[in-house]
């Protein structure tokens, strides 16, 4: 394919935006070459600055769970700036989709909403030491919360895709507060609070880690969390920001059945635009303000046209449930057809899949934590990603981000791509 337009436009950004970009792995650091520019978007395809069609399977990083341009989340978000785009007060909007995010997940009682997964989580730590009164987080290595300064200690994603997973800027002083764990051991965590008994305000993890590849929790791994927090007055806090109203309407505690403390959401609950949240039961969230001491606020927050985006794409879910088995009905058939190809063409690989959460893996070690997906071929992932672009398939720039399967695609574009993973096994 031909990316003329695009390499003209990334040129014009690098002078005016750093790297060219406002996030930094849709800069091929990872990969090599230049990135693709997009004109548009519809259902399960994307359309570039130079007229190339590419099958989908970031879909936004997560939140085009029904596909792009979905006509009742459309329609929703240009009624309501027909109202007004900003207003800095109280709307109906936000009670109304805040009472359906409450029915939809378990153990939870109110939300705040905000402006991105990384405020989700950055705050929800914020009031997990305001509620406990103790300073120290454990977080996973490879698991990625967002760009706080609390979390850029081994964050996986971006972070891993740059080598630099510790950034500059972060002070010594908050690092120390953050201790680090290995993914799906749990001696690893009982050793950390053992040694720092009675310091730590929570444990933050992402129940089924998304920016390390696609990683589900080990069974009994989760279970064994909560029973330490338990044990231990340690809040747990799931960044479901990629999981929420994704693997299921309840999220990965009605998936796992393990309740959290605090959940963090994004992506989904936004239906495409800005939009966080995190939640908790009563006694955790009236610890916030204007109830409690623990302070919040921000400008944007409850945006109308992202509570209109957020309450349209949520009523279809739990209008239609049978929509999360469509979805891991279908990623059940991609990772079928991808691993028979591989396969067939002695490619050494390993696939990981959660419901609509997808990501191939060049080792043939099971990955299970940040150091095992560390260790696929780079190079080969490589290769991967521009033959399948070059296919007219758009994966993750990266070996360390997972697939998203959107609805929108059909078995056509899954035999579609299927067949672009033969082409391109042809010369891995």
């Amino acid at each position: 394919m031909i990316y003329k337009r695009s390499s003209a436009l990334f040129a014009e950004a690098e002078k005016v935006i750093p790297g060219g970009v406002n996030s930094p792995v849709r800069a091929f650091k990872g990969v090599g070459g230049t990135p693709v520019f997009v004109k548009e978007a519809k259902g399960a395809y994307l359309y570039d600055e130079d007229g190339n069609r590419l099958v989908d399977y970031i879909n936004s990083w997560g939140p085009m769970i029904l596909g792009h341009a979905f006509e009742p989340v459309v329609n929703a978000v240009v009624e309501k700036a027909k109202k007004g785009t900003s207003f800095g007060m109280p709307t109906e909007i936000e009670t109304q989709i805040a009472e359906l995010a409450v029915s939809m997940v378990p153990n939870i009682d109110k939300i705040r909403f905000v402006n991105s997964g990384t405020e989700a989580c950055m705050s929800a730590v914020r009031l997990a030491r305001g509620y406990t009164g103790k300073d120290k987080i454990i977080k996973f290595a490879g698991c990625y919360h967002g760009h706080s300064d609390s979390f850029l200690i081994q964050a996986g994603s971006g972070a891993s895709t740059f080598g630099s997973p510790n950034s500059p800027g972060v002070t010594k002083g908050t690092a120390k507060d953050t201790l680090l764990a290995r993914y799906n051991d749990i001696e690893n965590v009982k050793a950390l609070i053992e040694g720092n008994k009675n310091e730590i305000a929570c444990i933050i993890i992402e129940p089924v880690a998304g920016n390390m590849g696609c990683i589900p929790p080990k069974s009994g791994f989760l279970e064994a969390i909560r029973s330490l927090c338990d044990t231990h007055n340690i809040l747990l806090v799931f960044d479901e920001v990629m999981t929420g109203f994704r693997l299921a309407k309840g999220g990965c505690q009605e998936l796992f059945n393990v309740k959290a403390d605090i959940v963090c959401f994004g992506k989904v609950i936004g239906g495409g635009l800005p939009v966080g949240a995190f939640a908790a039961r009563n006694e955790i969230m009236n610890h916030l303000a204007p109830l409690g001491p623990v302070y919040q606020a921000g400008t944007l927050s409850g945006n109308p046209l992202a509570m209109a985006a957020g309450l349209a794409m949520l009523t279809e879910l739990n209008s239609h449930a049978e929509v999360f088995i469509r979805l891991e009905e279908k990623t059940a058939y991609l990772h079928e057809g991808i691993a028979k190809v591989l396969n067939d063409n002695n490619i050494t690989h390993t696939i990981n899949r959660v419901g609509s959460m997808i990501s191939v893996h060049f080792d043939e070690a099971e990955v299970v934590d940040f150091d095992t997906a560390a260790k696929g071929n780079n190079d080969t992932f490589k290769k991967f990603f521009h033959g399948m672009l070059d296919s007219g398939v758009y994966i993750a720039p990266s070996a360390f981000e997972t697939w998203f399967i959107t609805d929108a695609l059909s078995y056509e574009d899954l035999d579609f791509t299927i067949a672009a993973v033969n082409k391109v096994s042809k010369f891995l």
